[in-house]
């Protein structure tokens, strides 16, 4: 275990022989570490928070921090988990959950959470998921497997964010977005499947030009029935001719 004399480690904290813990990073109470995981200098994390293995927490960032919430109160339970293989830039926050729902804040798996991410109470967050500069997901947020959130996203707290979706730069983000889709612009609204994202992982190309036909189809048919409701509606507003 590489720990640099001038970090300060709670008693109560479990930190793995073979972790590293750099100049002036805060491990607090009931803290554990896992093996090879890497926390740079200045990072504080509180806890109670669970870190896995092969982590990289770089520097300032701010993990474990109480819930902001109104109706959080001292000597509730309130954790964090995050799992394996996650790298963890600069400034990024991470909050513990609430007892609103089962006082857990979880981080997956080899995900990438890039400078200023911010990760609000309770969200849930899956594998290989990638947060760009700035995005932020506020309290209850679901974000599966896959999922790309561009610079600058907004998450509305309870949205659920599907798997392999593209989130583009800059949305604000007040409803769910289904799996497998490209949504963008600032009032965010799904524009494509991710066809993109999808042959990067190599998915198979006759399931999912399949796929792009059918959401193409699908998204005619609503606008014919959007455009029959319309029909109708203005029909019914005409007035009736007096004889």
């Amino acid at each position: 275990m590489a720990i640099d004399p001038s970090a300060m480690i709670d008693p109560s904290a479990k930190v793995h022989k073979n972790a590293e813990i750099c100049a002036y990073a805060i491990i607090g109470a009931n803290v554990e570490i896992d093996s090879g995981t890497i926390v740079e200098s200045h990072a504080v994390i509180q806890g109670p928070t669970k870190i896995g293995k092969n982590n990289h927490i770089y520097s300032f960032a701010s993990i474990g921090g109480d819930p902001q919430d109104i109706t959080y109160e001292e000597g509730q339970e309130s954790n964090l988990v995050i799992g394996d293989e996650n790298l963890i830039r600069e400034f990024c926050t991470i909050n513990r959950g609430t007892e609103k729902e089962k006082s857990l804040t979880r981080v997956g798996s080899n995900n990438m959470l890039m400078a200023y991410v911010h990760i609000a109470h309770d969200c849930q967050i899956g594998d290989h998921v990638i947060m760009s500069n700035n995005a932020s997901l506020a309290g209850h947020v679901r974000v599966h497997d896959w999922a790309i959130l561009g610079g600058f996203t907004l998450v509305k707290q309870f949205c659920m964010i599907g798997i392999h979706t593209y989130i583009g730069m800059g949305c604000q983000v007040n409803k769910d977005i289904p799996a497998y889709m490209v949504a963008s612009g600032t009032q965010t609204r799904v524009r494509s499947i991710n066809a993109e994202g999808m042959r990067r992982l190599d998915f198979h190309r006759a399931p999912l030009l399949l796929s792009s036909v059918l959401l193409k189809w699908y998204i005619e048919s609503l606008l014919v029935a959007y455009l029959i409701r319309c029909l109708a509606s203005l029909k019914l507003q005409r007035p009736i001719a007096l004889k």
